[in-house]
């Protein structure tokens, strides 16, 4: 499975939603942000990690039965259980808000293998508990059926659709307070430095407003501007 360098997780730790949404912009792509899904409970870093898929299908009663199944070659099971180390779980659950496409115990599992978190755009059962574990997830919200109820899972690591967004395995996976964002792997190195510019130049632009500058010539910045970042630049970073 794909890796992510540590100082580039390091540097994406450092930006986020908005930001990396609008450098993905500037590549053309538009539809990155998995909509609807939000944090199940506050985080103190944002989430990061290489997607590990897995897709589900609408349940079949011939096939999936009544009650919960062992099976190693069950595709959910297998995905939680195998889940590399600093990867985030990535469920196509087809939004289904109102059936879990998870619950606690499975959560536990990806807890103790150091999984990154987990995105699904379908509800979650047992909430409270696995908003105690401090694992972040990102959900529609709360649902008490259970996951046999609609859903199948019919393979992992293949691309899936989640919240309107294409993923395929080994994206990079960044969830803030804000929203989900599917990176591009061949962009994600690129993007952590852009980032940590973008960032630093954005900490100057607001000294500029909120020393009572019009946002014309500031936002974006024209070239007087720039001129004053590179002096402010040079201030803030010459013990660095």
């Amino acid at each position: 499975m794909t890796t992510l360098n540590s100082s580039v997780l390091a540097k994406l730790a450092r930006t986020n939603s908005a930001s990396l949404s609008t450098l993905l912009l500037k590549r053309g792509l538009r539809n990155t942000a998995i909509r609807g899904v939000r944090p199940l409970s506050a985080l103190d870093k944002p989430m990061i990690g290489p997607a590990v898929t897995v897709r589900y299908i609408p349940a079949r009663e011939d096939i999936d039965g009544s009650t919960y199944s062992s099976d190693p070659s069950n595709f959910q099971r297998k995905a939680i259980d195998t889940i590399p180390d600093g990867h985030v779980l990535v469920f196509d659950c087809r939004a289904l808000a109102e059936v879990a496409g998870i619950g606690a115990m499975l959560a536990r599992r990806l807890v103790y293998r150091n999984a990154a978190g987990m995105v699904l755009d379908g509800g979650v059962r047992d909430t409270v508990d696995i908003a105690s574990l401090g694992f972040p997830t990102y959900c529609l919200g709360p649902a008490a059926p259970a996951n046999l109820v609609a859903h199948h899972a019919s393979d992992m690591n293949q691309p899936i659709a989640c919240g309107g967004v294409a993923v395929y395995p080994g994206d990079i996976i960044f969830g803030d307070s804000e929203a989900v964002i599917v990176i591009p792997r061949e962009y994600v190195e690129e993007i952590a430095d852009e980032a940590i510019a973008m960032e630093e130049q954005e900490e100057f632009l607001k000294t500029e407003i909120e020393s009572g500058r019009s946002t014309l010539g500031v936002y974006p910045p024209n070239e007087e501007t720039l001129v004053r970042y590179a002096e402010w630049r040079k201030t803030r970073f010459a013990d660095a």
